[in-house]
């Protein structure tokens, strides 16, 4: 398989993976409601979902060469599968979270999932460095859009109920879909070459030259994930019923659009960093996107809740493909899976602690609080990001003079 049919197949499994994730992360919180549970339970999930992520992606950079990744991503695909099942027949508290410790479910808005190491190290290898941004750019602008998609479809269940199937049934239905794209993705990933031992041992390598600077990031990153973690899309859609009493086909098409203006501004990041570098692309958008959140806290009403939340994301995802690109360049080759598994895991650890305290100052009241939180501390790690990094350029940074 050449390069860029590898590419191709692996941005397939994104955009169908996606769809899934963006399709519960809305559903999720009316589901849970409409089940008994309130905001607690809600943060406990979306908490328990990232914890277990963490510790996936965790085993697939202790594997590093010694796996298949196209087998560990077959394994993912079906365990996606038994993910929708899964939540689709509980109702018991103690098994959802269960399912959501061992399983794919994604409750926020990026792709934080053990898919990830995997892919990246895949698009890495298929792509050339003059064109790895942009490669990562259509990575993600195909992932949102899907992501954007899939919020979009959770208005289907409300409309099931309103034919007749009750509440919980309808919402149900949304996790069997999920479990169907898991097959999508398992087909989307038999389609790559498997890789042969010998190229597995050069191409994933535990971390060596590189190691101090990806400790550096990762600690970076988590700070950044962990303000991340008091504003994911679950506890937003959330925060927008009780705020503003959106319906669930209203928090759809609002997350619909936000994916939209995230997904195309993937292009745009991929376009200003040939101009302005991979680090200040990442600084330079982040920050007012953290205004834009706190700013919607503190809004009269939903028309300019909402219009600074959808300005935020057309801002605030600008650093995802960058983020990648600038982590795949500034390792060795063989480091790269290993590299991405390792800033991913903090990363996740950090984002798993802030929903269970998003739900708990939820609950005693203090709805803006978690938001208030999360872009402040999202500010202090872009400032300290470009402190840290501002002269590690990548190759094609350094090509350029």
């Amino acid at each position: 398989m050449t390069g860029r049919a590898a590419i191709r197949h692996v941005i397939l499994a994104r955009g169908i993976r996606d769809f899934g994730d963006g399709l519960v992360a809305v559903v999720l919180p009316a589901y849970l409601v409409a089940l008994g549970y309130g905001a607690r339970e809600v943060g406990a999930v979306a908490t328990i979902a990232l914890l277990g992520s963490a510790m996936m992606t965790l085993g697939v950079g202790l594997l590093g060469g010694r796996a298949d990744p196209r087998r560990m991503l077959l394994a993912a695909a079906l365990l996606m599968v038994a993910t929708g099942l899964g939540f689709a027949a509980a109702t018991g508290f103690a098994l959802l979270l269960a399912i959501a410790l061992i399983g794919t479910i994604n409750p926020s808005a990026g792709s934080v999932s053990v898919f990830a190491p995997l892919e990246q190290a895949l698009l890495s290898q298929a792509a050339l460095d003059a064109a790895r941004t942009k490669v990562f750019a259509r990575y993600s602008l195909v992932g949102a859009l899907a992501a954007a998609a899939g919020a979009l479809a959770a208005g289907a269940p409300q409309a099931l109920a309103t034919l007749g199937l009750g509440e919980v049934a309808a919402l149900r239905s949304a996790f069997v879909l999920y479990a169907a794209l898991g097959l999508g993705c398992l087909l989307a990933y038999r389609a790559l070459i498997p890789a042969a031992p010998e190229a597995r041992r050069a191409n994933h390598a535990p971390l060596g030259p590189s190691r101090g600077i990806v400790l550096k990031l990762a600690a970076l990153f988590s700070v950044d994930s962990f303000a991340g973690g008091f504003a994911v899309q679950a506890l937003l859609a959330l925060w927008l019923f009780e705020r503003f009493d959106l319906s669930l086909a209203q928090a759809g098409l609002f997350f619909f659009w936000s994916g939209v203006l995230s997904a195309f501004s993937f292009p745009v990041a991929a376009w200003l960093a040939g101009r302005i570098g991979l680090i200040n692309t990442m600084v330079f958008t982040h920050i007012p996107s953290s205004l834009c959140l706190i700013a919607a806290m503190f809004a009269p009403d939903a028309a300019w809740a909402l219009g600074l939340l959808l300005l935020r994301s057309a801002l605030s995802q600008m650093d995802v493909p960058t983020r990648t690109s600038y982590v795949m360049a500034v390792v060795t080759p063989p480091e790269r899976t290993a590299a991405s598994s390792f800033t991913a895991v903090p990363r996740s650890l950090a984002a798993a602690a802030g929903p269970a305290i998003a739900g708990a100052l939820f609950a005693a009241g203090w709805q803006a609080a978690p938001f208030l939180i999360c872009g402040g501390l999202k500010i202090a790690y872009d400032l300290a990001l470009l402190w840290a990094f501002r002269h590690l350029r990548p190759p094609e940074e350094q090509a350029r003079g």
